[in-house]
């Protein structure tokens, strides 16, 4: 457990447990996810910004855990969440493993990524389709790499190609989205337009989106985040920050509260872990994830420096 002083955690956070897990693939940019683990009178949140968050940002991923560590999730309308398998920008054989292993019907599928062709997009999402078969669902993910013409090409190349259930967050700005939904036939999800706005329930998404992508940490818990559903009146499909278990109970807690849930969720990730926090992690079976809370009773070890850095971190967003 990280020792950290008492009088500067919220009231009722009793421990902390800082975590360090090597990832199966390179996701994001990153090999190895980390994170801090907050116990409460309600059960353990999860603390893991990126570290390209600054503090200020990071204060709606702090209130997330907190939330999920101090309060009661509210109450769930369905006993499962179904989820998609999320295939990293790998290439076809390991992507085609990775979605027949997963038992999923649906697939996120990371495309544009830093060094790679849209030849290796297309031969990647080929053996997704040929994994998934006819009646799978494939949506993809460019994390705002293109400009509007690129994204325009992509999107009805693979999509003639394999066929979409929709394209997340493929240009960076708001405009630039809607200028590419009057182009293309395919749905457009926001993402970071969203959790990555100043006001996530201020942003104007009647143009720009037709899915709406929630991810708790970055909204700042699960009832923040049940409020820019609300807000918006989007379709929404629960993703990810890339969390363990514990992160992902809190996903699965707002996936389980939405009224509807049209698509299903990205919520999945612990299998992108070579482990996990918990001795019952948060895998899907037949493509679904139980509405639980795994207890973290295996937190892998992290070295000294991450323990003094996200101590430092944390410090950092408590005096943002």
């Amino acid at each position: 457990m990280t020792a950290l002083p008492a009088a500067a955690l919220p009231a009722g956070i009793t421990a902390l447990a800082v975590y360090e897990v090597p990832l199966r693939a390179r996701f994001r940019g990153i090999d190895v996810r980390d994170g801090v683990l907050l116990r409460g009178p309600a059960g353990w949140g999860e603390f893991s910004p990126f570290w390209d968050y600054d503090a200020v940002e990071s204060r709606r991923w702090w209130a997330a855990a907190v939330e999920a560590a101090t309060e009661a999730f509210p109450e769930p309308v369905r006993a499962s969440v179904p989820v998609n398998v999320t295939v990293p920008a790998v290439d076809a054989e390991r992507a085609h493993a990775i979605v027949v292993a997963s038992g999923c019907r649906t697939a996120k599928v990371k495309v544009a990524e830093p060094g790679q062709t849209h030849e290796h997009d297309r031969a990647r999402l080929e053996a997704v389709r040929d994994a998934l078969g006819p009646g799978g669902a494939i949506r993809v993910d460019a994390n705002a790499a293109w400009d509007v013409d690129t994204a325009v090409q992509r999107v009805r190349e693979l999509d003639a190609a394999v066929g979409l259930e929709y394209v997340e967050q493929p240009c960076a700005t708001l405009p630039e989205l809607a200028a590419l939904r009057r182009r293309i036939d395919v749905r457009v999800a926001v993402d970071e337009g969203v959790r990555r706005s100043a006001d996530p329930l201020a942003v104007d998404l009647r143009e720009a989106g037709d899915v709406v992508v929630l991810k708790v940490q970055p909204l700042g818990g699960v009832r923040a985040a049940l409020r820019v559903a609300e807000a918006h009146g989007l379709p929404c499909v629960v993703s990810s920050a890339l969390e363990s278990s514990v992160g992902i109970a809190a996903g699965v807690a707002l996936a389980a509260a939405l009224p509807e849930l049209p698509f299903a969720c990205g919520l999945a990730t612990v299998a992108l872990f070579t482990g996990d926090v918990s001795s019952s992690p948060l895998l899907p079976v037949e493509g679904a994830l139980p509405v639980v809370r795994p207890e973290p009773d295996r937190v892998p070890t992290a070295g000294e420096a991450t323990v003094a850095r996200w101590a430092t971190r944390i410090d950092e967003v408590l005096a943002a």
